[in-house]
């Protein structure tokens, strides 16, 4: 009888360990991943008006490189806008200060998908590539 219960007990722990691995897994990071994508927003747009469908099962939650021009920067949220179709989310707020409207920019960060009542691409975690 102890055998079985210290056999349960041990397979309770098991899975009581995987889960918590589970649910509490590492974030990502995406500035030291590898871009999957290096597409200009001209590019993007193009694909997701071809096929929204396999244009997210293509970019969705990956690592991407996005270039095109500025058009407008804000400071306080961190936010860039990218030829007008392109709002990315910058992890540091110090990459802001050089930059200017108009200049050509390539941007790291991960996809989140076409807003359609934006009508706009979503990038978080973004940093500026060189």
């Amino acid at each position: 009888m102890k055998k079985k219960l210290l056999i349960g007990l041990l397979i309770l722990g098991v899975i009581a360990y995987g889960g918590y691995r589970y649910m509490y897994h590492g974030h990502r990071d995406i500035a030291s991943e590898a871009a999957g994508f290096s597409v200009s927003v001209a590019e993007l747009q193009q694909e997701f008006s071809k096929n929204p469908e396999s244009s997210n099962k293509k970019y969705l939650d990956k690592t991407i490189e996005v270039y095109g021009n500025i058009t407008e920067g804000d400071l306080s949220d961190h936010t860039l806008i990218v030829d007008e179709k392109l709002s990315a989310t910058l992890m540091d707020s110090t990459q802001t200060n050089s930059l200017e409207v108009g200049k050509q920019i390539k941007i790291k960060g991960r996809f989140l998908g076409y807003d359609d009542l934006l009508e706009e691409f979503k990038l978080d975690q973004a940093a500026i590539s060189q």
